[in-house]
């Protein structure tokens, strides 16, 4: 509504709002648009002094309550620090308020980037923030609001606990504005906030203020998925009907040979979906460009942008190809000339000039943001995309169009979930522009239209801790709290918070087992005696039974596997039972030195294959010998048919079985149990079957009920019992003394700051990486940042010499601290060292090209994108600085760390 447009009494209500909360009106007429209703209560109950948690879909403008925060800082005169997950949230958000409030009052802290850190509003990372409450730093001085944008990264396994972490350690005066994408445990996460920092108001929005309509895309039409209202998910009989017929006449294509034997493949009506081309084409005529597709394959996206290139497909006028031109000039000047080629600079620039492009984590950095400028302006009509588009970078479309509904998690192909899809499919409708957005599937055989409707209806996504203690937060808090305060600490983590709530129902579970065992224990009374002990005998024998089959089958095994192993060239042995029974010669014993031996035979009957303990019953006995020569070919026909007729001339019988074996009667202890049993009262009731199967469902139950009870222990004080074995190890290692005051070496891992910060501290202690050069050090430390994807195989090629070395001891270290963390029952920690980027790391560090290091990477089997190889140099120069701080610059290592950055920070890697 506009304020022309409202009526004398909607006016003078505005005005008595407007004079109770004049910090509210001022920020209006810094902005150019009405506040939504969900925008205004969180706005409002911010200037009243509380903390504020903001839920609402992408797209719904959650952020302007976080600007509202920047702008109470800077008019009180007060500091505000706006902290996203990812660097490049940061970035973009850097820049946005640096447009609205001027340079000399924003500032920008990354770990790798500081710009102007000492202003009264600084956009970080959440690390940096951690890092600054652990290290006590002055910057905090004056701090009144923390802006935590995309909070719903509390559920990701390496920043998860980073949220929790700050949350828990800001100062009481800070006021804390959480801003996140819908979940449906909203209220669960505000008592938590209001819990650990006072009072918070939970403001829950979720309505897209842009209508999204959900589309299928079948062969070369588009249809609606649902029949009306998506929120009802009747899915349309049309996309049913026709997806169905498509399905009932699609063969699967297959590119095998036929049966002649010919080249030619078999004919196929196999079902192709429409090329991108067309489905571009088709979308750009209907209007419904821009246009978001995901891929989810770095390489598959940036294969559609060459075969939209190929084929000729251009999007942008030639007066939108000239600002195309003049906005990649801007931003890639200071790329080196050199790297072009490399770089895939010019296909990349002329796919832009067309107004397509990919996105993904493996482009350089500088094309990523060239990228993403040019589509917020409308100057890139089509993004070929992987998943991370989605995750807080602002980068809205008219469609969202999904190419498959599996996607690649790192270490396997998993289905799409509700929340994924919904994170997805929020890109679709820009806010002020577009009056409804759209989500288009594209379908193909094995989609089923219902599960798609299900992903695009379901309203449910519970945000769920990831936080658990580590080195460096265990020695932190110590350092900081001492240790009883710190288990406090971390008695009142969202994660602890969750893990009590959820004992709630098993403890209530436990109660109606406890109720059912005693309606039970009433159904099996006998008046002959005590069924309930009678019942537990019956159960002991039958264990018992159980137990001495299994250790009759075990016994057995073992000893037909040692028989196996005593097997010598020419054994005439006898198999026992199947197609190859009967007498057979050894050929080869087949001893395996660190497995079980698999004697190569001839049968009697000319078969001829190796034979397992499977094969064997009982223990294989040596029946007689035959005298083979040196080399037997098994492979030659005759040959075994010689053999098979020198074992029938020997004249040695297939011994029959007759020989009794031990069985369970001769178990004095089961014999025992067995006569307790016949003798017992309640053995001769005649309901004593009835009363058994009452004792059955008791037994169940109980075993049930106590295994509850287990849980409700292992859960209650979960992470303070993990914080405790934590510092148990800590002490071994001497990171902390019997009285748990921190050490020298404590202090050191106090700062260090890594998946692998006990690692680290370790090398450093035991002097694993003296008289390292610098591009040596650099390329031991990759290791224990980096981490190989995992959808192939990568053989690391490492520098012999020093680094080799080097990278043994650290891989000693690290064996034995993951021994440490098994006799601790820690879970694993501490990953393994992953050498995959030394190699690369080492070259670019000794000064070498970009070209010559990334084809010597891809050659040895790791093809690594432009952006992957500098986000890991990045990574290794934090590490290498992390270092440098904590031995400090005069100590051997310290320089060589100093140095190596130093080397690092050059060429594509140095550009912001």
């Amino acid at each position: 509504m506009s304020r022309a447009s409202r009526s004398p009494a909607e006016a003078y209500a505005d005005s008595r709002r407007n004079a109770q909360r004049p910090k509210l009106t001022d920020f209006g007429s810094v902005i150019s648009f009405e506040l939504d209703p969900f925008q205004r209560q969180a706005c409002e109950a911010l200037e009243d002094g509380h903390g504020v948690l903001v839920c609402a879909p992408t797209g719904a403008g959650k952020t302007v309550v976080g600007e509202f925060a920047v702008h109470l800082a800077l008019t009180e005169g007060r500091k505000c620090f706006y902290t996203t997950p990812i660097k490049a949230l940061s970035n973009q958000k850097f820049a946005d308020l640096t447009a609205r409030y001027g340079p000399e009052s924003i500032g920008l802290l990354t770990g790798d980037t500081s710009v102007n850190g000492g202003a009264p509003v600084v956009v970080m990372t959440t690390e940096v923030l951690r890092n600054m409450l652990y290290s006590g730093s002055s910057t905090l001085d004056g701090l009144a609001y923390v802006v935590m944008d995309e909070v719903h990264y509390l559920a990701d396994r390496f920043r998860g606990p980073v949220w929790e972490e700050v949350i828990l350690h800001l100062p009481e005066h800070v006021q804390v504005v959480g801003l996140s994408a819908t979940v449906s445990n909203a209220e669960e996460f505000g008592e938590w906030l209001v819990t650990v920092r006072g009072d918070t108001s939970v403001v829950v929005d979720e309505h897209r203020p842009v209508p999204l309509w959900q589309h299928v895309l079948v062969g070369n039409q588009m249809l609606d998925l649902f029949e009306g209202d998506e929120t009802h998910a009747r899915i349309n009989a049309q996309v049913l009907r026709k997806t169905e017929e498509l399905t009932r006449y699609h063969v699967p294509f297959s590119r095998g040979r036929n049966r002649n034997g010919g080249g030619r493949p078999p004919r196929s009506s196999g079902f192709k979906p429409p090329s991108r081309i067309d489905m571009i084409q088709r979308m750009d005529a209907a209007g419904l460009l821009p246009a978001i597709v995901f891929v989810f394959s770095r390489a598959g996206c940036d294969a559609a942008v060459a075969q939209t290139a190929r084929a000729g497909l251009r999007l942008n006028t030639p007066e939108e190809t000239e600002q195309v031109r003049r906005i990649i000039d801007e931003k890639t000047r200071d790329l080196p000339e050199a790297d072009l080629m490399v770089l895939g600079y010019w296909e990349w620039r002329e796919a832009l000039e067309r107004g397509i492009a990919s996105h993904h984590a493996g482009l350089l950095p500088a094309f990523k943001e060239t990228v993403e400028e040019l589509f917020v302006r409308g100057l890139v009509k089509v993004v070929f995309a992987t998943e991370t588009l989605a995750l807080g970078i602002n980068m809205p479309a008219r469609t969202v169009v999904l190419e498959k509904l599996v996607k690649y998690n790192g270490e396997a192909h998993v289905d799409l979930t509700p929340g994924e899809y919904t994170q997805l499919t929020g890109r679709a409708g820009r806010r002020g522009i577009d009056v409804e957005g759209h989500a288009v599937v594209v379908w193909q055989p094995g989609i089923d239209p219902k599960a798609v409707g299900g992903l695009a209806s379901t309203r449910t996504y519970p945000l769920r801790s990831s936080f658990r203690p580590g080195y460096n937060m265990a020695v932190n808090l110590v350092h900081q709290l001492g240790a009883a305060a710190a288990r406090e600490i971390l008695e009142q983590s969202f994660a602890q918070f969750q893990a009590d709530r959820s004992v709630v129902g098993l403890a209530r579970r436990i109660e109606r087992n406890k109720d059912a065992l005693e309606g039970y224990a009433e159904s099996m009374t006998c008046h002959l005696g005590d069924f309930a002990e009678y019942a537990s005998l019956r159960r002991r024998v039958a264990d018992r039974e159980k137990q001495l089959a299994k250790q009759n089958t075990n016994a057995r095994r073992i000893e037909t596997a040692k028989s196996l192993e005593r097997l010598r060239k020419g054994d005439v042995i006898a198999v026992p039972s199947g197609r190859r029974s009967g007498l057979a010669v050894v050929i080869d014993p087949g001893i395996e030195p660190l497995g079980e031996a698999r004697p190569l035979v001839v049968t009697e009957d000319r078969w001829s294959g190796r034979l397992t303990s499977a094969d064997f019953p009982a223990p294989v006995e040596v029946l007689g010998h035959i005298r083979l020569p040196r080399q037997v070919d098994v492979r030659s026909p005759k040959s075994r048919r010689d053999l098979a007729s020198t074992i029938r001339n020997t004249g040695i019988a297939v011994p029959s079985r007759g020989r009794r074996k031990a069985t369970a009667d001769d178990d004095p202890e089961l014999a025992t149990l067995r006569r307790a049993l016949r003798s017992h009262p309640c053995h001769g009731c005649d309901q004593r079957e009835d009363h058994a199967r009452w004792g059955e469902r008791y037994h169940r139950l109980l075993a049930e009920t106590e295994q509850l009870e287990r849980k409700v222990a292992a859960t209650t004080h979960s992470l303070a019992r993990q914080f405790d074995r934590i510092r148990a190890l800590l002490r071994e290692r001497g990171y902390l003394s019997e009285a748990d005051e921190v050490t020298q070496d404590g202090k050191r891992l106090t700062r260090l700051y890594s998946e692998s910060d006990l690692l680290a501290a370790e090398c450093l202690r035991h002097g694993v990486w003296k008289g390292l050069k610098p591009e040596e050090l650099a390329a031991v430390v990759s290791s224990l940042v980096y981490e190989a994807r995992r959808d192939g195989p990568v053989e690391a090629r490492l520098p012999q010499g020093p680094v080799s070395d080097a990278m043994l001891g650290t891989v000693r270290l690290w064996a034995e601290i993951e021994d440490d963390e098994r006799r601790h029952k820690l879970e694993r920690i501490t990953r393994q060292p992953d050498p995959g980027f030394a190699w690369p790391v080492f070259r670019w560090a000794r000064g070498e090209s970009l070209e010559k290091v990334l084809s010597a990477a891809e050659a040895g089997g790791n093809e690594l994108g432009a952006g992957d190889f500098v986000r890991w140099c990045r990574q290794v120069i934090d590490l290498l600085d992390q270092i440098r701080d904590v031995v400090g610059r005069e100590d051997p290592v310290g320089s060589a760390a100093a140095k190596a950055v130093d080397a690092l920070r050059r060429g594509v890697v140095a550009m912001m």
